[in-house]
């Protein structure tokens, strides 16, 4: 499972994901990309189960790269605890995605394999994205 190796602060503000990526909006490495349509936290397992996914069916062909990364810890309180007593401890790690981030990138494989590997990554993700490629 993904996570950093050491964060500046324990805990971190919910927050809330407004407007667009700025940011991992072109495809900088492979020919085919899953772009990110809709707003939403991925969490370390999620990108893990979408990686495992494309990369079983390019049949470890080819190459991937992974644009996202979960930095953002997300607390959770213990089941049945009551209300107040200050904010839980961080469970798991997220990143916040924007729409127009490019999440996965695959290279050296066919078009019809990478779009196919692509949309079984995108099963794994809560968000809502759509297959690039680059127009060279």
């Amino acid at each position: 499972m993904l996570q950093p190796v050491r964060t500046k602060w324990r805990k971190a503000h919910k927050g809330r994901i407004h407007g667009t990526a700025s940011r991992a909006i072109r495809i900088n490495y492979g020919a085919f990309a899953l772009k990110a349509l809709t707003p939403d936290r991925v969490t370390g397992k999620q990108i893990e189960a979408a990686r495992v996914a494309l990369t079983r069916h390019m049949k470890r062909q080819g190459r991937v790269w992974t644009r996202i990364f979960p930095n953002i810890p997300v607390s959770k309180k213990p089941i049945e605890v009551r209300m107040g007593k200050g904010k839980g401890s961080p469970e798991y790690y997220a990143c916040r995605v924007k729409p127009g981030r490019i999440l996965f990138e695959v290279d050296g494989v066919s078009e019809q394999i990478a779009k196919e590997a692509l949309y079984k990554a995108s099963a794994k993700l809560p968000i809502k994205t759509k297959t690039i490629k680059r127009f060279a």
